[in-house]
């Protein structure tokens, strides 16, 4: 079950956290991934450890804001291997504030990632998709794309557009043998979390916070969302388009 040999995968955000476990997850169930990222030393560090492996990996220097750079790359991986079989847009950034503590320039850099950018790479690799009839989109959307969340008004914004966004990608080519799916996880313990928590005045007191408001008492970790993203790209998961797939612990946090 969940075999992707011979699969072509396109993940974004894949040096670190969530992009990274997916990464490397779908490696090991023997796809080709094209790990792309902003951050090339470290995208680069995660390609290597895959290929220590044994697994395929190539790894993308990838601003998904830049659309014209989005248009390039999926150019160019096209003409080389011919078709992409699973796209998954997993690239975010966020940002704590009500309205009153947040920028249109706030908003406008979250939607620059978090929306545009998925909405660049998936116009640019739909059509070759669509050629072969056949391709899943998986789309990092998250509990706050579903529910709101407080003091996160800019980051629940973009996420419920995402959702949004899949919905419509998923009813408009579903006879095209496409699926797309948003994936919403609930808190997520990465390194990017942690390092955030460490600045408030109470770390500890602050984890407890945020791992409270699933009902099973504590955050995720990257590879139970990379999982979740395993399944929703395999083939066993053929009837599963248009959803909001939440894993989020039991979520209770508005």
């Amino acid at each position: 079950m969940f075999d992707l040999t011979g699969k072509r995968v396109f993940v974004t955000g894949a040096a670190t956290g969530i992009g990274k476990a997916i990464a490397e997850t779908l490696s090991a169930t023997g796809a080709l991934v094209f790990a792309a990222d902003i951050d090339r030393q470290a995208g680069v560090a995660v390609v290597n450890n895959l290929r220590e492996q044994g697994l395929a990996a190539e790894f993308v220097e990838l601003d998904v804001s830049d659309e014209g750079t989005c248009t390039r790359v999926a150019e160019g991986i096209l003409a080389e291997h011919k078709g992409l079989d699973i796209l998954v847009n997993n690239a975010g950034v966020g940002h704590v504030g009500t309205i009153l503590q947040t920028t249109a320039a706030d908003l406008d850099r979250l939607f620059a990632v978090n929306v545009r950018g998925m909405f660049s790479l998936t116009k640019a690799f739909l059509p070759a998709m669509i050629e072969q009839n056949r391709g899943v989109v998986i789309n990092m959307a998250s509990i706050g794309g579903v529910v709101a969340i407080s003091d996160r008004l800019a980051y629940c914004t973009t996420k419920f557009a995402v959702v949004g966004f899949t919905k419509c990608l998923a009813l408009d080519h579903a006879k095209q043998g496409i699926r797309a799916v948003a994936v919403c996880p609930g808190r997520v313990e990465t390194d990017f979390v942690k390092k955030r928590l460490a600045e408030y005045p109470d770390p500890e007191k602050a984890y407890q916070e945020m791992s409270s408001t699933q009902a099973v008492g504590r955050m995720a970790t990257s590879e139970e969302i990379a999982s979740a993203v395993l399944y929703l790209a395999s083939d066993e998961a053929s009837f599963v388009t248009g959803t909001a797939f939440e894993i989020d612990g039991g979520f209770s946090g508005i």
